[in-house]
């Protein structure tokens, strides 16, 4: 076993390996962004997947991971954070392998929700041991390298992805997986030292249960009310419906029992809440807005997806460059007026969205794209330091878990209603033009803009003026939904602007020499 001197001189050699494996979990969603378009195709080229059937393919994942964050927290926690982190990135390797081969979208969809299995046991060990390597002053600058890794696997993901699909078939963004996580488990054996909790808490199977049941059925609600386009058809009332009351049982038995996956109480401290609901919120807009602006680039305008990948190396690099940066205003102004401002970065870009045509210049888009990136790179670092030390060190895996699944959760929602806004759209945009689709093609030419297009190719002269059509159907659609994820941007700088402290005051009879970040009441409520 190493000793704290061993593990403080390795420190930043450990942050390198945490780094590397969220890096490979936050790569596969990124490529995955960028290979929507091509799994959408039909067979041989892709698997012909619906507009919810992708839909699925990204949530299943993110409802898996979300749902046993708590658990997964817990069981680092009590077993060690390391053991758990292996166990993690050996299930998610194996899930990767198992979907580059998937035969249908339906098998496509169970193996993304055994990669995300494998992520939720990744995810919350990497945060809880990189809090307890490092010291209480040097969190904050760690956080931020590690939030800035989250930018790396964005430029890396969709050039890969492009670069992969140029030259491969559509598994190959899943496999490029599998070596990647065999580096990550060496490195882990070798420089990662164990930590647990020493009084760890009881596990919660209840909780773990209500969890996920609530979160599938209310996600579902909502897709399946954008594939029908008709939100009030009872199949999508019952689901979502009997989603949120499940969800409101899992709060009320988090209130009762004795050993909660979730301690309700966190919430009582205004702080604490605030970064939550800024994780949640931030993701709900940009994951929504992510989903549909590939289909935007590879459809409408025509890029292919190495071009695409290229095409958002601008979000990424703003993420990078400003992330490892956000702790030093957040010194100089405070949690308030950084994330306050990142949150509106965020709602400036998405509405920008609404300004997009089928001949936007292209530095435009890359301004866009810049803001956007910046403004993730002033809120996400901050919000993570005032979830993450609202605990104490040995509850490092719970509150990562916290933090991991509100963003996952929010993500998840935002995709599903966007999403949803995003298809039900389309589809009335469309369905004006389908005179020319025989009769039992025109649902399925509906669904998308890939389903229409492909179509279209086969109609002949009919079909360049359905391909129009769908352009500018696609176009309205993404503007109003474009708005949507603005609206909730703008909600969540009003969250921030009214929760978060603002500069700390300064104290000059500190004992530790440095006033704790963010403002550091949460710490304050710590007791």
């Amino acid at each position: 076993m190493s000793s704290p001197d061993q593990i403080h001189r390795r420190r930043w050699a450990i942050l390198g390996v945490l780094m590397l494996s969220l890096l490979i979990v936050v790569l596969d969603n990124s490529i995955l962004n960028v290979a929507v378009k091509t799994i959408a195709t039909p067979e041989p080229v892709g698997l012909g997947a619906t507009q919810g059937q992708l839909e699925w393919a990204i949530n299943a994942y993110t409802l898996v991971f979300a749902g046993l964050l708590f658990t997964s927290g817990l069981l680092g926690d009590r077993l060690g954070r390391k053991r758990v982190l292996l166990f993690g990135m050996a299930v998610f390797g194996m899930g990767s392998a198992l979907a580059a081969f998937s035969g249908s979208p339906g098998e496509l969809i169970a193996f993304r929700a055994v990669m995300g299995f494998g992520a939720a046991f990744v995810m919350p060990a990497t945060l809880a041991v990189l809090m307890n390597v490092f010291e209480r002053e040097e969190q904050p600058k760690a956080i931020g390298i590690w939030a800035g890794g989250v930018g790396l696997a964005i430029a890396i993901g969709p050039i890969t992805g492009g670069v992969l699909l140029d030259h491969f078939w559509w598994g190959s963004v899943f496999l490029i997986n599998v070596p990647v996580v065999i580096v990550a488990l060496v490195a882990m054996l070798v420089l990662v030292p164990e930590s647990r909790d020493p009084r760890p808490g009881r596990l919660d199977p209840v909780g773990v249960l209500l969890s996920v049941a609530g979160l599938v059925l209310l996600v579902y609600g909502i897709i399946r009310g954008g594939e029908l386009a008709d939100f009030t058809d009872p199949t999508v009332l019952a689901s979502a419906l009997g989603g949120l009351a499940i969800l409101g049982a899992f709060v009320w038995w988090e209130l009762r029992v004795d050993h909660p996956s979730i301690d309700m109480h966190h919430f009582r401290n205004k702080t604490f809440t605030g970064a939550i609901a800024a994780v949640a919120l931030v993701f709900f807009a940009l994951m929504g807005v992510t989903f549909f602006s590939v289909f935007y680039m590879q459809s409408v305008r025509g890029f292919t997806p190495l071009q695409t990948g290229l095409l958002l190396l601008p979000l990424a690099v703003a993420q990078l460059l400003i992330s490892s940066r956000s702790g030093k205003v957040v010194e100089r102004l405070g949690a308030r007026v950084t994330c306050t401002a990142g949150m509106l970065l965020v709602a400036a870009g998405l509405a920008a969205f609404a300004l997009y045509g089928a001949d936007t210049p292209i530095w435009f888009i890359e301004v866009v794209f810049f803001l956007q990136g910046a403004g993730m790179a002033l809120i996400m670092p901050p919000v993570t330091v005032a979830v993450m030390q609202a605990l104490p060190r040995e509850k490092a895996g719970s509150g990562s878990a916290l933090s991991n699944t509100f963003r996952q959760v929010g993500g998840a929602l935002g995709v599903a209603v966007l999403g949803s806004l995003l298809s039900s759209s389309y589809r009335d945009g469309i369905a004006g033009h389908l005179d020319a689709v025989p009769p039992a093609l025109r649902h399925t030419a509906g669904e998308s803009i890939e389903a229409t297009r492909a179509i279209a190719e086969k109609l002949g002269p009919a079909g360049e003026a359905l391909t129009r059509h769908a352009d500018d159907a696609f176009l309205h659609a993404m503007h109003l939904t474009a708005l949507g994820g603005t609206a909730v941007a703008l909600v969540g700088a009003l969250v921030v602007a009214l929760l978060l402290p603002g500069r700390p005051a300064a104290r000059p009879d500190a004992t530790d020499g440095a006033a704790p970040p963010v403002g550091d009441p949460v710490a304050a409520g710590r007791g």
